[in-house]
């Protein structure tokens, strides 16, 4: 075991990208989007108004598919005027229906690392989206048995984490988080003196990349894929 985790208790981990895919079906069906609008507008435009549209409307929908979906549907009615077909919102409505109906695909590891792990620390779920579409989620992934708490967060900054550890007693210190996202699983744990442990995955959303800057002078650790943080955590 690596000295730094000697003190851990508890082990959050992200969900989207994290446990399963999830981004790459996001790019699936902005492509689709763009595509369906191309007559509009260019496909890279519609690529760059739809996340300026998403963002524009984070505050008042939150994170996950439906305020994706609501955003298309308000970004097809700006690019054409007002004049889109109903069959073309139809189609748009139907992109969400078919992202929420994906099969959960787990990613390489995730169970082996979980009972491991499970034996040893309290794990828990913090993650960010829709409740019902996490749940839904976390209730076709089979991994629900292996969490002794799930938390669906509005928002991953350093208050929304610190009020977590608070509730769930838990001293940032003996609490290690793992996740793909810099800006929202790292970051903000090393700023309130939590660990954690970037496991990189191959697409990332634009809204959750951050600057080499803001990494200077940061402490976490990055590993390839789930597995090798057992060496980190576990005496092998």
């Amino acid at each position: 075991m690596n000295k730094e985790y000697k003190h851990i208790k508890v082990i959050g981990f992200d969900a989207d990208d994290t446990l399963w895919v999830n981004e790459t079906y996001f790019r699936d069906a902005e492509d689709a989007f763009a595509n369906l609008l191309s007559k509009y507008e260019t496909v890279n435009k519609i690529d760059q108004e739809l996340f300026k549209m998403e963002m524009k409307n984070l505050p008042l929908y939150g994170y996950g598919v439906k305020g994706f979906i609501l955003s298309m549907v308000e970004m097809a009615l700006e690019l054409s005027n007002n004049n889109v077909s109903n069959k073309t919102i139809q189609t748009i409505l139907d992109i969400g229906k078919d992202m929420i109906n994906k099969p959960v695909e787990l990613l390489e590891g995730v169970e082996t690392v979980l009972k491991i792990l499970s034996e040893n620390y309290r794990l828990i779920l913090a993650t960010k989206g829709d409740l019902l579409d996490q749940e839904r989620k976390l209730e076709k992934s089979g991994l629900i048995d292996y969490f002794h708490h799930i938390e669906v967060l509005s928002d991953k900054q350093e208050a929304n984490y610190s009020k977590l550890l608070n509730r769930l007693d838990i001293k940032p210190s003996e609490f290690l988080m793992i996740g793909n996202s810099l800006k929202s699983d790292i970051l903000p744990l090393v700023n309130i003196k939590a660990h954690a442990i970037h496991v990189p995955f191959h697409t990332t959303w634009t809204h959750e990349q951050v600057e080499e800057s803001e990494t200077n002078g940061k402490t976490y650790k990055t590993v390839n894929n789930l597995l090798d943080i057992l060496p980190l955590l576990n005496e092998l």
